[in-house]
């Protein structure tokens, strides 16, 4: 079973936190969980270009000269592809890029996700974290506490409004729920600070 330190929010060790085997402690699926971030990358496309095709194009409603005895080729309209000025075949229309996975398949690609953070000994978890209103110094601080130099993902048992506004304005800090856990975040992100609460329903939930 995985086990990590348990920390104080002023950067104090106060015992170690033993993570859940099904959810920390599993062999990653590394295929899956490349899926799951075409999946969340593809979803976050736009998908707003657009052409227009010969009936979109403005003009072209006569036709440019008589079908037979000019000695040149049939044409029905100079906004036909073939022109110059002329609409766009099989060109971008609007779409959605998302697609599904399986509820089972995202799963174990969030616990494969969590699992690589542990073999890496990037996850701390802390008792608490709270503040008593939203400042961005004691985010910094707390961080520094922890010698947390690089990109970190905040999980939280429940969302603490002061806590997220606190990080709101540091780059390459996130602050999420366990319900918002995704495998993008958690790969875009070096270091993984869960609170206890956080990491005991992460646990459950995911198990």
């Amino acid at each position: 079973m995985p086990t990590v330190a348990l920390y104080k929010q002023d950067g104090s060790q106060t015992g170690d936190f033993q993570l859940s085997e099904t959810v920390f402690g599993i062999e990653p699926n590394e295929h899956i969980v490349t899926e799951a971030v075409n999946l969340q990358r593809a979803a976050m496309r736009q998908g707003t270009h657009a052409v227009k095709n010969r009936s979109k194009v403005r003009g072209g409603g006569r036709k440019p000269w008589r079908q037979k005895g000019t000695g040149q080729a049939r044409h029905g309209s100079i906004r036909s592809p073939l022109w110059v000025g002329g609409g766009v075949t099989f060109g971008p229309q609007p779409r959605k890029y998302g697609y599904k996975m399986p509820k089972k398949v995202r799963r174990i690609a969030i616990k494969s996700a969590l699992s690589l953070k542990a073999q890496s000994e990037n996850v701390l978890v802390l008792e608490e974290l709270s503040f008593e209103a939203p400042k961005t110094k004691d985010f910094v601080s707390m961080l520094e506490a922890l010698n947390v130099n690089e990109k970190a993902l905040v999980v939280l048992a429940e969302k603490d409004e002061n806590v997220v506004r606190s990080a709101s304005n540091l780059q390459g800090v996130k602050v999420l729920t366990v319900n918002e856990l995704n495998v993008l975040d958690l790969l875009m992100h070096d270091k993984l600070i869960l609170t206890k609460d956080a990491a005991e329903e992460a646990g459950e939930v995911l198990a």
